[in-house]
């Protein structure tokens, strides 16, 4: 399905609801505002855009933490002393 270019260059407005149950009146309390050209509910993962492949790299990184296999640096100078000690 292609994505009309003149709706990339509307302007947009993301509303956050505390409450599901307020959707249906928010929803068409919007569509009887002047100028409003429709109203869309879409679905938010906090995850988005992280791949399977990025997990497993973050599960990995999390196990080394939690076993003490990382290097750690107590100031922005010893870690650029590392990083240049490579």
């Amino acid at each position: 399905m292609a994505i009309s270019t003149s709706i990339l260059h509307q302007p947009q407005m993301i509303v956050t609801l505390e409450d599901n149950a307020m959707v249906a009146d928010i929803k068409k309390a919007l569509k009887m505002i002047r100028g409003v050209a429709s109203v869309k509910m879409v679905k938010t993962n906090d995850d988005r855009g992280i791949t399977p492949a990025m997990r497993k790299i973050m599960r990995t990184a999390r196990e080394e933490y939690s076993k003490g296999e990382t290097i750690t640096c107590a100031s922005p100078e010893e870690m650029q002393r590392y990083f240049d000690s490579l």
